[in-house]
């Protein structure tokens, strides 16, 4: 039921198969060209426009190695200017997950110039259980643009290239329960923060940033629901989602959890998402989705100390997504999203483009229009009028 139009290419530079062992090797080289303009606030943007180019390399290796067991690995290298770095301006960059220092190497003090390892995990499995071991993606979203039940790397809203999610260093074991249930268990590791760090993060665990859950799912008919629970970091939380289809015409996705505090840093709280989507047979599809974030403020003197908090994505409390796609010609496609966050009134338009140049390349254009009070003299007057007007123009090459 998912409605994103994204090209996925499952190309190979290298493949070898027998009767119990498979590989293949994939690349994925992306370059970039992005031109930012903040709003005219001195102190908190001391630059008023930021140009400049970035690149990021991918090597991908996906292995069954037996009947039982195999492997995954996936590392980049980036060379991305500082002052996009900052901004995170569309080029999808895996910065600041939580996740060990120990597997990432920087090479220059200002620009983001990394050499990582986003995944590599070992796998086995059976007719029953599925274990995963090592730095993986662990996806626990039901809802597409806001996803308060995806804890762990989470996609911005405004995130159109969703091709790679990066990974966190767990354990997971997903178990058969029948042919429509499924129970997962699921270990991530947490790390204590060191700005030193290439990473921001320390290169050993902490005990007591450690999340445990479990997570239990079953389809009825063409409705599946699911119910997860346990401590993620410094919370508690316990939730549930669904999706499916009404009439056999419209999706319906949500998902929600309540959590609350293990050393009362904060008050208990709620967040939660529900969406409506259709895909029309002309390729056309639309999706709405309403958001609401315990965790946000409904006054924007409340933003900075939110901010501060890294509890949430997202300082508002109540917000809307209507988003689209259509496929233009056989070789063209286009989406846009706009987000609102209704307490503050402000918005933020994204647009993006896809032009197919080849089967193993494609050329890619993001626009970010932000709507909204700008700030004035270091102090927000909304959330996304806080937001620079961003292009980006990338091209993209598999093989």
């Amino acid at each position: 039921m998912a409605l994103v139009i994204q090209t996925s290419q499952t190309f190979a530079f290298y493949e070898q198969q027998s009767e119990q062992f498979h590989i293949d090797a994939q690349g994925l080289v992306r370059g970039f060209a992005s031109a930012l303009q903040f709003p005219e606030d001195k102190i908190l943007y001391p630059d008023q426009q930021s140009l400049g180019v970035a690149g990021i390399a991918r090597l991908m290796i996906n292995a069954d190695t037996g009947k039982h067991w195999g492997f995954e690995i996936n590392a980049y290298q980036t060379y991305i200017p500082a002052a996009l770095a900052k901004q995170q301006s569309g080029v999808g960059l895996p910065a600041f997950v939580e996740r060990s220092a120990a597997f990432e190497t920087g090479f220059s003090d200002e620009d983001y110039v990394h050499l990582a390892m986003d995944r590599f995990a070992l796998r086995w499995s059976n007719p029953y259980i599925n274990l995963a071991l090592g730095r993986q993606a662990i996806n626990l979203a039901t809802t597409f643009y806001f996803t308060p039940n995806d804890f762990f790397a989470p996609f911005s809203a405004q995130t159109f290239y969703r091709v790679y999610k990066s990974g966190v260093d767990a354990v997971r074991a997903e178990i058969s329960l029948g042919a429509f249930s499924q129970l997962s268990l699921i270990s991530v590791l947490g790390y204590a923060a060191e700005p030193e760090s290439d990473t921001g993060w320390s290169d050993k665990p902490a005990s007591e940033r450690t999340s445990y859950l479990v997570h239990w799912s079953n389809s009825y008919g063409n409705v599946e629901t699911a119910l997860i629970a346990g401590r993620v970091v410094d919370k508690n939380i316990i939730g549930a989602a669904l999706q499916g289809e009404l009439f056999e015409w419209l999706g319906v996705r949500f998902e929600g959890h309540h959590g609350n505090s293990l050393d009362n840093n904060f008050d208990d709280y709620q967040q939660f998402s529900l969406g409506l989507e259709h895909r029309w047979e002309s390729s056309f599809e639309l999706r709405l989705e309403l958001f609401y974030n315990g965790l946000g403020g409904d006054n924007v003197t409340d933003y900075p100390a939110i901010a501060q908090t890294g509890n949430t994505q997202y300082l508002g409390r109540y917000y809307s997504a209507l988003g689209g796609g259509y496929e233009i010609t056989p070789l063209l496609s286009g989406e846009a999203v706009i987000i609102s966050n209704l307490d503050d009134h402000s918005t933020l338009i994204s647009l993006n483009t896809i032009y197919s140049l080849s089967d193993e390349s494609e050329l890619v254009g993001n626009l970010g229009i932000p709507l909204g009070d700008k700030p004035v003299n270091n102090l927000f007057n909304s959330e996304f009028g806080s937001y620079p007007v961003s292009i980006n123009i990338e091209a993209r090459l598999f093989f």
